[in-house]
């Protein structure tokens, strides 16, 4: 058995003994039936307290790790444990099998040294990133995706997604239509989450069942500041079978364009809009992200959450 221990370092010599006896039971280093030094020769051979053995090897014994068998020495039980590892040890188990694979594929102590060191330096992500060009429907993902998760939201256009202070520390996502050529600009290696649309929701498929065919003629506003959610609202309810002239298109960026909209039989908006119309309108919302596609996100955040609250623990 090989042990490394560090007589002037944070953890106790007895953890340190703990520790390594198992990661090397759990690594096959000790097989089920292996006989360990007495804690004379293991205080001897490492310039160790014989008691500081002892009380490792004792607590080795209460987790079900070894067994004293009397006028015969200390054994590696037959069976481990039933109960799950403590993150410690999971931890470290993960870190040495890392470790060995390295050195399989030739990296230096130095080279692993520094590579780690790297990546504990690197920050978890603190906020999410919208990579999108039309600044209106970028506002747009922002506000429905600030509904349901918890970290900040920023966005920018695809020109600006590499700089790094933008980058850094950031979750980048992106519309489906935009993903192949935001994922050219960002650096090798990055990753970007693709939201998921829905063409037309239930929600807005609904109320425009309640209208027609039989309220075809009734005067149906739509309101946007994303141009383009203009022109696909006006031509599906012309499709739909609504009288070109019964539609009322406003624009929340130009004054005074609530005027009209408290006459209609209900104005169809996306999810930002629906904030501002005015009191007595009939919304028609629609959702741009799917319901699927934001759980996600917010499964992505729990996730951190998780490992963070796990970091503070360790």
């Amino acid at each position: 058995m090989r042990l490394w221990l560090n007589h002037t370092g944070e953890v106790s010599l007895r953890e340190q003994l703990v520790t390594q006896v198992i990661l090397a039971i759990l690594c096959k280093e000790l097989l089920p039936g292996a006989r360990l030094p007495s804690t004379r020769d293991l205080a001897r051979r490492f310039s160790i307290h014989a008691n500081t053995a002892s009380a490792a090897y004792r607590e080795l014994e209460r987790q079900g790790w070894l067994e004293f068998r009397h006028g015969s020495g200390v054994y590696v039980r037959a069976s481990q444990p039933a109960g799950p590892l403590s993150p410690q040890i999971a931890a470290d188990l993960l870190i040495g099998e890392l470790v060995a694979k390295a050195r399989e594929q030739g990296a230096s102590e130095t080279l692993l040294r520094s590579r780690m060191r790297r990546w504990l330096s690197i920050e978890p992500p603190s906020r999410w990133l919208v990579i999108e060009p039309d600044p209106e429907l970028r506002r747009i993902v922002i506000h429905e995706m600030s509904l349901s998760l918890a970290l900040p939201i920023v966005g920018c256009a695809p020109e600006e997604c590499s700089t790094p202070a933008l980058l850094d520390g950031s979750m980048p996502v992106v519309l489906p239509s935009k993903a192949a050529h935001v994922r050219k600009l960002l650096p090798a290696g990055a990753e970007l989450t693709t939201l998921a649309v829905q063409p037309v929701s239930a929600e807005l498929m609904a109320y425009l069942k309640r209208y027609l065919p039989e309220h075809a003629t009734d005067l149906i506003g739509i309101a946007s500041r994303w141009s383009e959610f203009q022109r696909i609202g006006r031509t599906m309810l012309i499709a739909a079978g609504l009288a070109p002239e019964g539609l009322l298109v406003r624009d929340p960026a130009r004054p005074g364009w609530k005027r009209g909209l408290e006459a209609t039989a209900g104005v169809v908006c996306d999810s930002l809009t629906a904030l501002e119309l005015p009191p007595g309108a009939f919304l028609m919302r629609f959702t741009l992200l799917d319901a699927a596609s934001v759980a996600h996100l917010r499964a992505m955040e729990l996730t951190l959450a998780g490992d963070a609250d796990n970091l503070a623990r360790s």
